[in-house]
């Protein structure tokens, strides 16, 4: 075995992966001299090698909730990291000039792949499991706790930030008789979005959030709070404040990461989510203090496990209605992703947050049961 392969037996063996075990969660290499060059390269190594084909596991989401839930992953540093880090400390990923960019290389894959993989509103955050045995019904349970939350009345004016395909709006304009403003930075989200609203009181907008202007009774945001970068969550975070009524709540739906970081997981940043980052307690703690007053933090992570695995068995059942469109190389990419996703989310290496915040505090206590 190689002797980087042998340094890395040497951090698996007590979390119970082997190399070329039998094993489901093991790894089986093809290429040691390959593998032990991209090792060199940290986790974006690791990944890009696994697309390669060099190496090989059959249940990814078990070896990464293995190889994360003891936080054995900081023993695998190296100088590129370092750099990488040191990058997103100089630099402004998110700007409003980069804006657009996670549209172009991840939402506008093509809605067929989404629409083989999500439920059929095409809800692409975490689902609410509490009390759902699907995951239509857990998508569903998911909008409607949005909408308790944000105590939503007929007549009111909403704000989505970050829209998606508009299930979101779509089902507070059916279900609660409101006015929804979406905005998306996907140009084939927001084509699909018109179409599902089509007939109801939702305008849909191509455009940053940085570009909003107007006032609303309720803001709510799903799964974008991931784009924002934390050099401009302070300047969101007050843009929010612009835009909400005095007596107006804020949700705010975000995957949170354990420690405040100044990028995003560098295989993830370069093959998926274009200049995306997590939110650490820290960062919204500060971007939010003496701007917004919080409500409410409820964090059901452990659902996203599931969620993930559901998605990734659409994905695998829809495949050969795929494959025309999309190579090997992609199915290798893409499963890669929602794997490691879900194992890290059983791992508690990352979060769901669900976030109520008012522009100067509720009167009475605040609760959505």
């Amino acid at each position: 075995m190689a002797t980087g392969t042998q340094e890395l037996q040497t951090i698996l063996a007590p979390r119970d992966i082997k190399i070329d075990g039998k094993r489901p969660w093991d790894i089986q290499i093809h290429d040691k001299r390959n593998f032990v060059t991209a090792l060199s390269r940290g986790t974006l190594g690791l990944g890009e090698s696994y697309i390669q084909g060099i190496w090989d596991c059959q249940k990814l989401d078990k070896l990464t909730y293995l190889f994360l839930k003891d936080r054995i992953n900081n023993q695998i540093k190296n100088i590129h990291i370092a750099l990488y880090m040191l990058w997103g400390r100089l630099w402004n990923y998110q700007s409003s000039k980069r804006a657009f960019q996670v549209g172009q290389l991840h939402y506008d894959l093509g809605n067929d792949l989404f629409e083989n993989m999500l439920d059929k509103r095409m809800i692409y955050s975490c689902a609410y499991w509490k009390d759902a045995r699907t995951l239509e019904k857990a998508q569903e349970a998911k909008l409607e706790l949005i909408c308790r939350k944000l105590k939503l009345q007929p007549g009111m004016k909403v704000l989505d930030i970050g829209c998606g395909w508009g299930g979101l709006a779509k089902y507070m304009a059916e279900n609660y008789n409101v006015n929804v403003v979406g905005i998306t930075i996907s140009k084939e989200q927001a084509q699909l979005a018109r179409e599902n609203c089509n007939g109801l009181p939702v305008e849909i907008k191509l455009q940053d959030y940085r570009k909003l202007e107007g006032q609303f009774d309720a803001i709510v945001s799903v799964g974008m709070f991931e784009h924002v970068g934390y050099k401009n969550y302070s300047t969101y975070m007050k843009i929010v404040r612009r835009l909400l009524k005095d007596d107006g709540l804020f949700l705010l739906h975000t995957i949170g990461g354990n420690d405040s970081k100044t990028r995003g997981e560098p295989w993830l940043e370069k093959y998926i989510f274009r200049n995306g980052m997590l939110p650490s307690i820290q960062w919204i703690a500060k971007a939010s203090e003496k701007v917004l007053v919080m409500e409410d933090w409820q964090n059901f992570g452990a659902y996203y496990d599931q969620t993930l695995m559901a998605w990734d068995k659409n994905f695998e059942k829809n495949w050969p209605k795929l494959k025309e469109h999309y190579s090997d190389t992609f199915y290798r990419m893409w499963r890669y992703y929602l794997l490691t996703c879900a194992g890290a989310f059983r791992a508690r290496n990352i979060h769901l947050w669900q976030i109520v915040f008012s522009k100067q505090g509720y009167k009475g206590v605040y609760h959505y049961a």
